[in-house]
């Protein structure tokens, strides 16, 4: 609209001149006209809700029935998961007290163990693994499907925002929200969706096992959300990672999600039944991270460790570790 406008007054210049027809103008400097304001503040601020308006309209024509269907579906698992006293918000639980050698003995069965090996081999002590984690900047990236409109794309860039801001200050590591440059990309779509996404993948993910992209494209309804991160060649440092969340979830199970996809995505690979209190176990518990789970963070991070660590190199650091965090 700018520029449409100042053309109109260049036209309007041209025509005022009187030259068109003949007439000389008087010898004397005409006053220089005042430049155009502009649009208002409450102009814009109207012009940016009609397009807001204008995309939730869009979105609302992309939500299924499927999709309908799904987000009652994950509002009934969130109110059961409430009512069975899960997705706890307390940080520090009164009644899950840790100290340093249950620390240190989560820490190996989350950084240094995996479920499965890499033939897809299930392990239910975990099978053995390097310690991974990222060394270079962490620059978080979010795409949304057609279906989510402008208040949750507002809403879930906030929480993400936030949560970077807070494992930035956790493991002292460059963590940080981006725009459209990120390295570790979280896609937030509806299950129609994130079926589409085969083709995007590599594009996220240079080299991406086939496994994973099946893996990512067909959540079975009972995973709400997932993260694969990635080295590159025989490295154990992170260089990629793609997290899937279902646009479908209500605010507590996604804001969950953001928090577990997130900080497994940092090396934290594994779960453990046995880790308490934690957001790494499969149970549902604890919705967000907790003071245990940040002390796991900040023993991964701590730069007497390194990456490709065997469980039995890092196991003698973790302790110490953990002993100074928890005297």
């Amino acid at each position: 609209m700018p520029a449409l406008m100042l053309a109109f007054a260049l036209a309007g210049c041209t025509d005022k001149g009187g030259k068109e027809v003949g007439i000389a103008p008087p010898p004397v400097t005409e006053p220089e006209l005042p430049e155009s304001e502009g649009p208002s503040q409450a102009e814009l601020r109207e012009a940016r809700a009609e397009r807001n308006r204008a995309a939730n309209r869009v979105a609302a024509t992309k939500v299924s029935a499927i999709s309908q269907t799904q987000q009652n579906y994950y509002a009934e698992v969130e109110r059961k998961l409430l009512d069975g006293n899960r997705l706890r918000l307390d940080r520090v639980p009164m009644d899950a007290p840790i100290d340093a050698e249950t620390l240190a003995r989560n820490f190996i069965r989350i950084a240094l163990r995996d479920e499965y090996s890499s033939d897809g081999t299930h392990h239910t002590d975990g099978a053995s693994a390097p310690l991974r984690r990222w060394q270079q900047p962490v620059h978080v990236d979010l795409e949304f499907g057609p279906s989510s409109n402008t208040a949750l794309k507002r809403e879930i860039r906030s929480e993400v925002a936030a949560f970077a801001n807070r494992l930035r200050e956790i493991t002292g590591h460059d963590v940080a929200l981006t725009d459209g440059t990120g390295n570790f990309t979280i896609l937030v779509l509806s299950d129609e969706e994130r079926r589409e996404i085969g083709a995007r993948l590599p594009g996220l993910a240079p080299g991406i096992p086939v496994r994973d992209v099946a893996a990512l494209r067909d959540l079975s309804p009972d995973i709400y959300c997932t993260v694969f991160a990635y080295s590159e060649g025989a490295s154990t440092s992170y260089a990629h990672a793609v997290a899937v969340i279902r646009a479908e979830l209500p605010p507590l199970l996604r804001l969950s999600c953001i928090h577990e996809e997130m900080a497994q995505g940092m090396g934290l690979a594994n779960d453990s039944p046995e880790a308490r209190p934690s957001i790494f176990n499969d149970d549902e518990e604890f919705a967000l991270l907790t003071r245990h789970d940040e002390l796991l963070l900040k023993i991964l991070y701590d730069p007497r460790l390194r990456p490709g660590m065997s469980e039995a190199e890092a196991e003698p650091i973790v302790r110490q570790i953990a002993g100074e965090l928890l005297p």
